[in-house]
C-alpha cells in the first residue's frame, strides 16, 4: 500500500496584506510626522535649558498646541501624564539632554 503525502506550500507575506499602505501614503505619513515635530522642536528648545539642569535624561512630552508639557524619568510615566490631560491629543516626546533624542541610534 502506498500512502500518498500532500505538499502544502508555505505562502509567505504580509498578515494583514489589506492594511498595506502605498509608498505615497507612507510618503505623505513622514511628512505629516515631521511637520509635527517642527511644530513641538521650538517648545522643547525653549524649555530644554531650564529643565536639563535639574532633570536631566528624563523624559518631556509636548502637546504643541496648548505648549503644555510633562515630564517624568519614565517615558511612559510622562505620556500617561499627558493622557490625563488631553485624552484625545496628539504628543511629541523628547529626552532632556543635549540632542533630545530618546532612543539609541
Amino acid at each position: 500500500m502506498t500512502q500518498s503525502f500532500s505538499q502544502r506550500t508555505l505562502q509567505r507575506g504580509r498578515v494583514l496584506p489589506e492594511q498595506t499602505l502605498s509608498t505615497a501614503d507612507r510618503t505623505r505619513k513622514k511628512a505629516e510626522l515631521q511637520a509635527f515635530r517642527q511644530r513641538c522642536r521650538p517648545i522643547f528648545e525653549k524649555l530644554r535649558p531650564e529643565l536639563i539642569e535639574n532633570h536631566y535624561n528624563w523624559f518631556i512630552v509636548i502637546e504643541p498646541d496648548s505648549e503644555n508639557y510633562f515630564i517624568d524619568q519614565e517615558r511612559m510615566g510622562a505620556l500617561l501624564k499627558a493622557l490625563e490631560h488631553y485624552p484625545n491629543a496628539v504628543f511629541y516626546t523628547f529626552r532632556l539632554n543635549e540632542t533630545g533624542l530618546c532612543g539609541r541610534v
